[in-house]
């Protein structure tokens, strides 16, 4: 399955796994033919890091959601540059519908155990053409707005986000 996401910075392509992570892929897939994502911003921007996205509207308004899905953390896939993976609270099981898009190999958010510091973060996709605009998001300045940090300045809009799955 592709996921194109479409910024004022470019488009993103995903290529989501959904063999190894199929609920989180049916999630994703939910929001993005729902339009939740139309309109969303990157609300959190941490170059090195990781950008976030997929909760907020540009006023820094949290979208509602679905119900919290099971954390597929244990599939092996990895934090690594590109890749694609759940956002969620000290709850393992706590992801919605915001992801974060990794700037580095960020093995410290992997799979080390079921206990609370190890759950870590479901990948379930990878970056397979725009990384430039990836790039380019992690670029822009950042403050904070009300109680959030690391907020772009400068609105990161994601426009829409269209699947295609395969026939």
């Amino acid at each position: 399955m592709i996921a194109k996401l479409h910024t004022n910075h470019g488009v993103i392509t995903l290529t989501l796994d959904a063999e190894n992570a199929p609920l989180t892929c049916a999630n994703f897939q939910r929001y993005a033919e729902e339009g939740h994502f139309d309109g969303t911003i990157f609300h959190r921007v941490i170059p090195g890091f990781m950008i976030q996205g997929g909760g907020f509207d540009a006023s820094m308004q949290q979208k509602s959601t679905h119900e919290n899905i099971k954390n597929e953390a244990t599939n092996g896939l990895k934090n690594t540059r590109g890749s694609v993976a759940m956002a969620r609270t000290p709850d393992p099981h706590s992801a919605s519908s915001q992801f974060f898009i990794n700037l580095s190999d960020n093995s410290f958010l992997d799979f080390s155990a079921e206990t609370p510091d190890g759950w870590g973060y479901c990948v379930f996709g990878q970056t397979t053409d725009g990384m430039e605009a990836v790039d380019s998001i992690a670029k822009v300045a950042t403050g904070n707005h009300g109680p959030h940090g690391d907020v772009p300045t400068e609105t990161v809009t994601i426009d829409k986000v269209e699947i295609e799955t395969a026939a």
